[in-house]
Formats: structure tokens, C-alpha cells, sequence
């Protein structure tokens, strides 16, 4: 990048989720900045989040993490789960419902039934054997973790949306996150030899 020139990113954040953004007394903001040099700006009129680098030593990389940080928060994640997106094996998988049923009110208050289940019972499922977390949100289901599993929570997701049962899903979500944990157990044990 040319000398003065820095990294800026924008963020839409719906309006009820920019509270979250700020953080009790600025809390989540700070913390944000600091962890990665940047500067947050927050434009509650517009719901509108600007990050850009504090300085021209800043690396585009971190303007983009925070930003990844922010528009997890406005998908309805907790901000320390999604702080954990500043490590730099973690991603944020989208799953647009909309794109998969349509914007019926029933038919995506059906799949989000299903994906939830009674209780938050298969949220919480799927959540434990992948090592992601997931939030449903009124047209869409965000994932955070690992590649590798946030993709496996996606297509058990997916799954689910097609009318799957939830059985058949576990039992494939099942065999994939055996086959994932098998590689790395393999690439930990390469590399200590």
C-alpha cells in the first residue's frame, strides 16, 4: 500500500446489535482496537462500523480480523466468542436461509425450528461435535471455528434445511468429524517428528 494510506473497512451492523459492538463502558471496542491496532469508529446513526489501521504499520490482515470480530457481533454472537475469530484458524461461515427456502415467514420458521430444535437441543448438538459456535438469527445461521468443522456445522446445517432427520445428520456429522480428528491427530504427530 502506498506511505499514508490505510486499510479501511466497513461494516453494516443492525441497530440493535451496535450496543454489542460498543461493549459495556467501550469495553469490547477497546479491547478490539488494542488486540489489533486498529481505529473503530461506530456510526450509530447510520449503523454503520468503520476500522481502519491505527497506523501505516498496521497489516491490512488486521483491519480485516476486526472487522470479521464485528460482523460476527452483528450476526448475534456474544463478543467473546467472537473474539475467538482473532485466532488465525478460525473463520465466520454464513448460511443464508433465504437462498436455501425462500422468504416464506413459515417455511423459514420451520427450518430454524429444526435447526434449533426443542430447547436449543440440536443447536447445541451439532455446537459439540464440531467445536463451533452457532447462532440462528431470522434469515440466516452463523458459524464460527475451525475451517474444517465450521464447514462440517455448515453442511449438518444444510442437511437439516433439506428435511434430513436428525439422526441421519448425526450419524454423517458423525463419520466427517472422525475422519477431520484423524488428520489432525496425524498432522500433530508429523509434526513432533
Amino acid at each position: 500500500m502506498p506511505a499514508g494510506i490505510r486499510p479501511r473497512m466497513y461494516v453494516r451492523v443492525p441497530p440493535e446489535r451496535l450496543g454489542a459492538v460498543i461493549g459495556e463502558a467501550g469495553r469490547v471496542k477497546k479491547e478490539l482496537m488494542e488486540r489489533t491496532g486498529t481505529l473503530i469508529t461506530v456510526d450509530t446513526e447510520n449503523g454503520m462500523v468503520i476500522v481502519e489501521a491505527e497506523s501505516d504499520k498496521v497489516s491490512p490482515y488486521n483491519v480485516m480480523k476486526a472487522a470479521e470480530v464485528i460482523k460476527a457481533i452483528a450476526y448475534g454472537f456474544p463478543a467473546d466468542k467472537a473474539m475467538r475469530l482473532l485466532d488465525d484458524d478460525q473463520v465466520l461461515v454464513i448460511v443464508d436461509l433465504k437462498q436455501l427456502v425462500g422468504d416464506s415467514p413459515n417455511h423459514l420458521k420451520r427450518v430454524k425450528g429444526r435447526i434449533i430444535g426443542e430447547g436449543g437441543r440440536a443447536r447445541r448438538t451439532l455446537e459439540q461435535m464440531t467445536g463451533t459456535y452457532i447462532v440462528v438469527g431470522d434469515y440466516h445461521v452463523a458459524i464460527i471455528g475451525e475451517y474444517e468443522r465450521a464447514m462440517a456445522a455448515k453442511q449438518a446445517i444444510e442437511m437439516l434445511v433439506e428435511g434430513r432427520m436428525h439422526s441421519t445428520v448425526y450419524k454423517h456429522l458423525d463419520r466427517i468429524m472422525r475422519e477431520i480428528k484423524r488428520r489432525e491427530r496425524l498432522s500433530l504427530w508429523g509434526e513432533h517428528f
